[in-house]
């Protein structure tokens, strides 16, 4: 799926300007991520414009409010924060500007709604309900005022999948947060999330998470939306969106409840990255979070001069 990467100066400046602090799960200790692996893809279609197959990644998604014919409305772009409004958008086809009311149903649901803040502290996976008309809506209250990015992952019915995304701001006084350090450990809700492997730029990297809880494993994951975990990951600075699903799904006769969950994504660039894991268990859905970085890859020294340089060596010239 080709996606463009272009963002709006308004876009930018609010990215600039903005930030927001809220009560995920923080990362704990280092990790250093490296780029230029290859593998294959583990999920047909699981990574809104991640690559699909070996091969450099593509760009993200959500960078765009229209695209592939469809356009992302969001009428409600100004909330106030600490206030309960209802969030309305709907996705209009370009081609005659009215609502898309047929959509395919992925992990169980026709649209899954993110909603992040610009410092990526504030991590939100939300399912509106859409009306007759095609006009989706669900309650929202966002704790502190800033700027706020809103993606809608859906699938026409009969096309390709899609990200869009759009700019939602919270009025208020705002403190800005600081993008949390790299890690591979984090705490959420009295449950230890561990993060294993190295996420690489141009090429699909195995990434493990997995789920402990009073340090014993949790075995006994329950289904969410038709799997064990979901895993988001937003670049730093312009958000581009990864929608990654892990591998396999229960009820398949080999993927267990826990205590991982495996996933197959890729970067499409070097830089920072902040990842969300929803999981449930005992009822209850939590989200954990992780900051990794993308190096870029250690420049190899030019030995193509070599083989001439020692023939000339050879014979005196």
């Amino acid at each position: 799926m080709n996606t463009g990467l272009r963002i709006t100066t308004f876009a930018a400046a609010l990215a600039a300007a903005f930030g927001i602090a809220y009560g995920v799960g923080g990362g704990v200790g280092e990790i250093s991520l490296r780029t230029g692996s290859t593998a294959h893809d583990g999920h047909a279609g699981a990574a809104r414009g991640a690559g699909r197959g070996p091969g450099p990644a593509a760009a993200p998604g959500g960078l765009q409010t229209s695209q592939g014919g469809y356009t992302l409305d969001l009428k409600t772009p100004a909330v106030t924060a600490g206030r309960s409004t209802d969030l309305r958008f709907a996705v209009v086809r370009d081609a005659t500007g009215r609502a898309l009311t047929a959509y395919q149903e992925e992990h169980t649901k026709e649209l899954h709604l993110i909603i992040a803040s610009r410092d990526l502290s504030l991590f939100r996976h939300l399912h509106p309900s859409r009306a007759a008309d095609g006009t989706w809506s669900t309650p929202l209250e966002l704790p502190e005022a800033g700027a706020y990015r809103v993606f809608a992952d859906f699938t026409p019915r009969g096309g390709e999948g899609l990200t869009l995304g759009a700019d939602l701001t919270a009025s208020g006084t705002y403190r800005p947060a600081p993008l949390p350090a790299p890690g591979t450990t984090t705490v959420v809700d009295g449950y230890e999330v561990s993060l294993r492997g190295r996420l690489a730029a141009g090429g699909d990297s195995e990434l493990t998470l997995s789920v402990a809880r009073n340090g014993e494993p949790v075995r006994d994951l329950q289904p969410y939306l038709g799997a064990y975990g979901h895993l988001v990951a937003l670049r730093s600075g312009d958000l581009g969106y990864l929608h990654v699903h892990p591998h396999g799904e229960p009820g398949d006769g080999t993927t267990r409840p826990g205590p991982a969950i495996s996933f197959t994504t890729s970067a499409p660039s070097p830089g920072s990255y902040r990842l969300f894991l929803d999981f449930k268990h005992a009822g209850e859905v939590h989200t954990a979070a992780f900051t990794v970085r993308v190096d870029r890859p250690a420049q190899q020294p030019d030995t193509s001069a070599t083989p001439s340089s020692a023939h000339h060596t050879e014979h005196g010239h």
